[in-house]
């Protein structure tokens, strides 16, 4: 394996110390231009790649931020990281990217080689198995800003992005009753999640608020991959008394219940309305086109961004808890457009 050009190396060619080369390698306008030049052509024909750990080690400062998200296949994450990085490129920033894939392990993992990496801040969404707190708890008593979006916990009293997912739900029944459904189901995430419990309130109050029944077998929880979204459409397809409408709180679930009921010959408004959560592209290509949540995937990444910057420009970091909530915005699809 070749070995790593350090500054000692372009200091021996040179002949003059590493400190002067890492001052001309800095533009420090202590060091004459004629040597600045010299330091810096050794240090291309040697290929020299500057030690970003160390440097951070030194000057506690990596202009790195971290971010941890559920998964990076999704239009919502994707679409948020790429917000994200755009604000923070502009300020000097680069980010990290890590998955969880809905692992609680893999999270802790991530949480780890951020701060081994020295990282300014890390921005995350939560994995849907996170119920303990106590990494994240690790990064905020290290004084690391800590900024949540979409999935978050309260408990941790940190800054929060996402939108208002009890509205949502709320809006998604309503709509369905105005299309003359009257029993209608709930493919959801985990009510241990703080975002997908608010989804289940919404639609269990909208439900009262139009004296809907509120069947305990039509409110499945789920971890709302494509298989999930199968799973659970056999499961309800498979009841004495069916729903006539199925609102699935993810559009990837969403994406296996579609499939069902296409496999097994129902009409979809007719037979039985479908809604989804999250816009994906996909929603917009299939055929019914499914109806769904758009969740400003644009604006939740600026605003991560922002706030994370608002931290950096304090002298000392505080947390605090800044919420910024946005309003959803329901997308009508053929899926559950029946009037």
């Amino acid at each position: 394996m070749k070995k790593k050009t350090t500054i000692k190396d372009i200091a021996n060619v040179l002949n003059i110390s590493a400190a002067a080369v890492s001052k001309a390698l800095h533009d420090d306008s202590r060091i004459s231009d004629k040597t600045k030049k010299a330091v810096k052509q050794v240090a291309k024909n040697l290929n020299y790649q500057p030690n970003h750990l160390a440097s951070a080690l030194r000057s506690g400062k990596s202009n790195l931020v971290g971010v941890i998200v559920p998964r990076t296949n999704s239009n919502f994450f994707s679409s948020v990281i790429q917000n994200m990085e755009e604000v923070l490129n502009k300020a000097g920033y680069n980010i990290i990217i890590t998955q969880s894939n809905e692992s609680y392990k893999k999270e802790c993992a991530n949480i780890d080689t951020l701060l081994f990496t020295q990282v300014d801040g890390i921005i995350a969404s939560m994995a849907n198995e996170t119920v303990d707190l106590s990494y994240y708890e690790k990064v905020k008593s290290k004084g690391i800003p800590l900024i949540l979006f979409d999935r978050g916990e309260n408990d941790l009293n940190v800054d929060y992005i996402g939108i208002n997912d009890y509205n949502s739900s709320h809006m998604i029944v309503e709509h369905l009753v105005k299309q003359g459904c009257k029993r209608i189901a709930h493919i959801g995430g985990f009510k241990r999640t703080r975002i997908f419990n608010n989804r289940i309130r919404g639609y269990v109050d909208a439900l009262e608020k139009y004296n809907l029944p509120q069947d305990p077998e039509l409110l499945i929880e789920s971890s709302l991959t494509t298989e999930d979204g199968r799973e659970k459409m056999i499961e309800l397809l498979a009841l004495k008394n069916r729903p006539d409408a199925v609102y699935v709180a993810g559009d990837y679930a969403a994406l296996g219940a579609f499939q069902v009921l296409n496999e097994q010959n129902i009409r979809m408004p007719e037979d039985i309305a479908l809604v989804g959560f999250g816009n994906e592209a996909f929603t917009a290509m299939v055929s019914p086109t499914i109806t769904s949540i758009e969740q400003h995937s644009s604006e939740i990444g600026q605003q991560a961004a922002k706030t994370f910057l608002k931290h950096v420009k304090k002298e000392s970091f505080t947390q605090t808890l800044n919420k910024i909530i946005l309003n959803a915005e329901l997308i009508i699809r053929d899926s559950s457009k029946k009037q």
